[in-house]
C-alpha cells in the first residue's frame, strides 16, 4: 500500500469542507507543522490539549484532526503562559501537524449537523438558515453549504420523548428546555455548537423543535408552545464530529490509521 503524505489528508478533508466555507471569524485549517512527512497516523478529537498531544504520541500518531482550533486568536508569544501555547510547542517538539476543521465542517453537506440529525433518526435532512455558495479550492467546484440541518422522524414523538431521546443518543446528564410542546413533534432543525443565532430561522422553516449546544437565558422567552427549544451542550451537540472525519479519512486516504480520542476535554462540570 502506497504511503500518503500529510498534506493529501488535509487536502480530503478541505475537499469535503473547503476552507471558504467557515465562517469569517474563523481560523479553520493548517494550524502546526510541516506537511511534506508520510501520514503514520490521525488523531481525531473536538479540542486540542497537552493530554490530546501526548495521547497522539502514545498512538505513534504524526497528525491531530481538530474541530475546534487550538490557534484561534493571534499568539502574541510562544512560551508557557498558557495551554494553548503550552499545546503548540509540544506538538513542535514531537513533529506532530495540527490541523482543524471547525465552522467550514459545520457548514459542509454531510458535516456536524448532519451527523446530528444522524443520530437523531430524522430523516430527509437538508439545510435551512443563511445558505452558501463556495468555489473549492482544491476541486474548483462549486459546493453549497448552510448554517443548520433540519429532517422529519418517521413518527412524530412527544415533547418529554424528545428529550429522553437526546439523553440517550447524546449521554447528557440535562437537558436545557422551555416548556415543553403540548404537541407532537415532527420537524427537528439542529445546529451543533452556538447556533441560537438560528433560532428565527428554525421558527421561519416550521420545525417544531430545535436542537443546538448553547442558548442565552432571554433567548428562551417569549417561545412557549411555538416551538421545543432543547439546548444539549456544546461539547455534547459536537461530540460525534470524529466521526464524521473518520469516514472522510478512510475512504479518502485508506490505509490510513485512524484514531479517535478517548479523552473527554468538556471544560464544563455537571454536578
Amino acid at each position: 500500500m502506497r504511503s500518503v503524505k500529510i498534506k493529501e489528508v488535509i487536502d480530503a478533508l478541505e475537499r469535503f469542507a473547503p476552507l471558504p466555507l467557515q465562517a469569517s471569524y474563523d481560523n479553520a485549517g493548517l494550524q502546526v507543522g510541516l506537511t511534506e512527512a508520510e501520514v503514520s497516523g490521525a488523531l481525531l478529537c473536538l479540542d486540542v490539549t497537552e493530554k490530546v498531544v501526548d495521547e497522539a504520541i502514545q498512538h505513534g500518531c504524526n497528525m491531530i484532526v481538530a474541530h475546534h482550533p487550538l490557534i484561534f486568536r493571534k499568539l502574541s508569544q510562544v512560551s508557557d503562559t498558557d495551554y494553548v501555547q503550552r499545546t503548540v510547542i509540544k506538538a513542535i517538539k514531537n513533529d506532530i501537524v495540527i490541523v482543524a476543521m471547525h465552522t467550514n465542517l459545520d457548514s459542509a453537506e454531510n458535516g456536524v449537523n448532519f451527523k446530528i440529525a444522524e443520530k437523531l433518526g430524522l430523516k430527509n435532512a437538508r439545510f435551512f438558515g443563511q445558505s452558501k455558495q463556495v468555489v473549492s479550492p482544491q476541486t474548483g467546484d462549486m459546493v453549497m453549504g448552510g448554517d443548520g440541518v433540519i429532517g422529519e422522524f418517521d413518527e412524530s414523538l412527544a415533547a418529554d420523548d424528545l428529550v429522553i431521546l437526546l439523553k440517550k443518543k447524546f449521554d447528557v446528564e440535562c437537558v436545557q428546555a422551555n416548556e415543553l410542546l403540548r404537541r407532537e413533534i415532527r420537524s427537528v432543525a439542529v445546529c451543533g455548537g452556538s447556533g441560537s443565532f438560528l433560532l428565527p430561522d428554525a421558527i421561519a422553516a416550521g420545525a417544531d423543535a430545535f436542537v443546538t449546544g448553547e442558548m442565552g437565558y432571554h433567548e428562551f422567552f417569549g417561545h412557549e408552545q411555538e416551538i421545543q427549544l432543547c439546548v444539549i451542550g456544546h461539547y455534547q451537540s459536537e461530540q460525534y464530529t470524529t466521526e464524521v472525519l473518520r469516514d472522510v479519512i478512510e475512504r479518502d486516504c485508506p490505509g490510513v490509521k485512524c484514531c479517535i480520542s478517548e479523552i473527554n476535554t468538556n471544560p464544563i462540570i455537571y454536578f
